[in-house]
């Protein structure tokens, strides 16, 4: 099985296949992540890593969802895809005019057929993208990491759960990059 490391830059990974747009990083394979279908066959990616990558990709909605697509055909049942982000209400996302999209998990979630048919049960008007595509991912793994002062103030107890939740929805620069892993589902019975 592969493991991809894609749009590595100048961070490349032992054991893994790095992948970048630019030939001036020297990765082992240069390729346009836009473009499908991608070089790599069916179900032969059992780990995707995309380090600050996700949010410089697909300028347009369709380019973004072809990106989805080739995401999962490449990656077999169970792999895991890990992706690092810039939190789109900090700085760092805003300041580069190179982001083309904000990633969050409610995104990453549409692309679950399980929350798809929950949401249709429930009738919430929320896009089944994995329904509509033919993909799904579940999201496994989110984490947070909160920029100063408020992981400071977190760690020492001075904001609630609530509180910092709040705060989250209402400010800038509280989260600075978001962590998320995906698993692909591909046999589910």
């Amino acid at each position: 099985m592969i493991k991809l490391n894609l749009g590595c830059g100048s961070r490349k990974r032992a054991g893994y296949v790095n992948v970048d747009i630019s030939e001036v990083c020297e990765p082992d394979e240069v390729v346009d992540l836009e473009q499908a279908p991608w070089p790599w066959g069916d179900s032969t990616v059992d780990t995707v890593l995309m380090s600050h990558v996700l949010e410089h990709l697909g300028g347009t909605t369709a380019q973004f969802l072809t990106i989805m697509k080739e995401l999962y055909r490449v990656c077999a049942d169970g792999a895991e895809i890990v992706i690092h982000v810039p939190h789109p209400r900090h700085d760092e996302f805003l300041a580069d005019p190179t982001h083309v999209r904000p990633i969050l998990p409610e995104t990453l979630m549409l692309f679950s057929k399980t929350s798809n048919i929950d949401w249709q049960e429930r009738n919430l008007a929320n896009t089944p993208l994995a329904l509509y595509l033919g993909v799904d991912f579940e999201l496994a793994r989110v984490n947070m990491h909160l920029d100063e002062p408020w992981l400071g103030k977190a760690t020492r107890g001075e904001l609630t759960r609530e509180e910092l939740e709040t705060t989250i929805r209402s400010h800038n620069n509280v989260v600075k990059q978001i962590d998320m892993t995906l698993r692909v589902v591909k046999n589910a019975g």
